[in-house]
């Protein structure tokens, strides 16, 4: 769906041209028209919460009802998560292009931005590592608004007489590299504040990509209010993408000198013993090596169309067909 406005929400601090890197406290939400450059600052208007939940639910409400036998065409409210080294406008430029290239090109849904305050600099891996757990925490609240939402639309969808009160939209989220880690944090702290709710799917696919965090975060063994278990029961399904050629997550790995490999550079430790709804995929094959391979998923159509393909719910089996 083309014209769908931009939306954004940000824990970075406000200046004359834009949004900077350092953290602040409460989660603000902007809107942005579909026709107008996102890069623009003064693009953007502030929205409180709720107008940010209502305008998502009227967007959503656009969306056709599917039926089951139908899952992969439901479309998506989505959220973006960018990585580590981001400046605000790369982070916009990223989730415009994902916009364009990804939700708009396939009809996918609505997607949202979520932009943390990474200080944009390769120096700042660790100042980024503590703003990412930080920002996690603030995220929890994002996700547990979500679980409000989608908790009473599940009691809709239980009311097969009326498909007009049906759930019309998946909640999808795509964190990258370092997002991952925010994203990790955020749905464990929202978790534990909901009690880690048993009958609810709060994220329908997670796909993380170039993740940098620990490959061995989802493995059974863990106890059950460790983080990977903990998002393992929140959604649906993970899907890692990963590549060896990763060279910055292999820094990473050298720069902290702790835990264990990178999930978005080896995968999964053990792929026999984790969750069953986490898989990891080796995405070599399908990137643009010409690109830079930290975000080369984003940039070749052939991984945008296994992104695509995670997230509609195809089954990992076939997702080479």
């Amino acid at each position: 769906m083309k014209n769908i406005p931009y939306f954004m929400v940000t824990n970075r601090n406000a200046e004359s041209d834009g949004w900077g890197s350092q953290r602040v406290d409460k989660l603000v939400c902007y809107t942005c028209p579909a026709k107008s450059a996102p890069t623009k600052a003064s693009n953007w208007e502030k929205l409180d919460g709720g107008k940010l939940v209502k305008a998502l639910q009227e967007i959503a409400s656009t969306f056709p009802v599917i039926h089951d036998f139908n899952n992969e065409d439901q479309k998506h409210l989505s959220l973006f998560v960018h990585g580590y080294n981001n400046t605000w406008k790369e982070s916009v430029e990223r989730y415009r292009q994902l916009k364009s290239d990804l939700f708009e090109a396939t009809d996918l849904g609505c997607p949202m931005l979520f932009s943390w305050p990474s200080n944009g600099s390769a120096a700042g891996y660790l100042p980024d590592r503590e703003d990412a757990r930080d920002s996690g925490t603030q995220t929890a609240e994002l996700f547990v608004k979500l679980h409000d939402v989608v908790s009473v639309q599940e009691r809709n969808a239980a009311d097969a007489d009326n498909l007009e009160l049906q759930c019309r939209a998946k909640i999808s989220v795509i964190a990258h590299s370092m997002g991952g880690y925010v994203v990790q944090k955020g749905l464990a702290v929202a978790a534990k504040r909901l009690n880690s709710p048993q009958l609810i799917t709060l994220i329908h696919q997670l796909a993380m990509v170039a993740a940098d965090v620990d490959n061995d975060i989802f493995q059974k063994e863990k106890p059950e209010d460790s983080d990977g278990s903990l998002m393992a029961n929140l959604c649906y399904r993970i899907g890692a993408l990963y590549t060896g050629l990763d060279e910055v997550l292999g820094a990473s790995a050298g720069l902290k000198h702790f835990g264990t490999r990178r999930l978005g550079r080896s995968g999964l430790a053990d792929g026999n013993s984790v969750w069953d709804n986490v898989f990891d995929w080796d995405v070599s094959d399908v990137i643009d090596r010409r690109k830079k391979i930290h975000s080369a998923v984003f940039d070749s159509p052939k991984s945008l169309a296994l992104l695509e393909k995670i997230l509609r719910g195809v089954d990992r089996h076939h997702l080479k067909d």
